[in-house]
């Protein structure tokens, strides 16, 4: 373990509130003075934005510079897809400019499967508590600054859990989901490593929506968020069916509106950066409701 600074000069496309705030993530948390903390594999990372740069600093066992670049997916450009996305109409051209500064993270697809499994029917402050107890109880302990972190546990070690364990760490009735699905990859049922190397999205998804506790949406959310990072979804919860209904389909009923008639709008508006589309959104649907 070693302790790191990057500095990303004059970055563009990057506000930690929009990336960390944005339903994508659940293991950073926002400081007194404005910066998030989070744990990114094995190590532990602050992000703090001063003038038009962002500050990183770290205490891991990664170098830190080309995990900030993977993580946050700083070789793609965020300002092309957003001119390219304005273009499209006013609504989605506010929202950009309201969460300008979103970024689709990187992140772990064992870590992203298992989080958004917890996530179902759930909130955010009740999955980042039930994460951070799985990881607290199965993961590795690291002190940095007066304060203990821990990784999120790897396939081996949360298999380790029975369902009573997990359902002691309150995940309700997610507790058998998050240990079925845990023990079939472990055992290889569904190789994350070949959903990598799958270049088709559907049967990415076919493969993801046979474990225990994915659903439609939460495939998405997986494909989305994850190293799989797969644009061409459009996950649907109640803030993007609420949006998507006011902005374009206008049912006096909002519970009546299809999720089918819903991707297949998304598809047609927004062909192949649907997903990136859907971010921002659900960002501005949801924070200013």
């Amino acid at each position: 373990m070693q302790e790191q600074k990057y500095i990303l000069e004059n970055a563009t496309s990057f506000e930690p509130k929009h990336i960390f705030e944005c339903g994508q993530c659940f293991r950073w948390d926002e400081e007194q003075d404005g910066s998030y903390t989070g744990i990114v594999k094995s190590n532990v990372i602050n992000v703090k934005k001063v003038d038009n740069s962002i500050a990183f600093e770290s205490l891991g066992a990664d170098n830190l510079e080309e995990l900030v670049i993977d993580y946050f997916d700083l070789n793609r450009d965020y300002e092309k897809i957003k001119d390219e996305l304005s273009k499209i109409d006013e609504y989605l051209a506010n929202s950009i400019k309201y969460g300008s500064g979103i970024r689709i993270l990187n992140q772990d697809l064992w870590e992203t499967i298992i989080s958004f499994i917890i996530s179902a029917n759930n909130n955010i402050p009740r999955i980042k508590g039930i994460i951070n107890r799985i990881s607290q109880k199965y993961g590795t302990e690291i002190e940095w600054k007066g304060k203990k972190y821990y990784t999120f546990p790897t396939v081996e070690n949360l298999a380790k859990a029975t369902v009573e364990d997990l359902r002691s760490l309150g995940l309700g009735f997610r507790d058998i989901r998050v240990y079925n699905t845990t023990h079939k990859i472990l055992e290889k049922q569904v190789d994350l490593e070949k959903l990598h190397q799958e270049v088709d999205t559907q049967k990415v998804r076919d493969t993801l929506l046979t474990l225990d506790g994915v659903g439609p949406k939460v495939a998405d959310c997986i494909l989305l968020f994850s190293t799989l990072k797969r644009f061409d979804v459009f996950p649907i919860d109640v803030w993007v069916r609420r949006v998507m209904n006011e902005l374009y389909i206008k049912n006096e009923d909002e519970t009546k509106v299809n999720k089918k008639d819903i991707e297949k709008l998304a598809k047609e508006k927004y062909g192949n950066l649907e997903g990136i589309a859907q971010q921002y959104l659900f960002y501005w649907k949801r924070d200013t409701a």
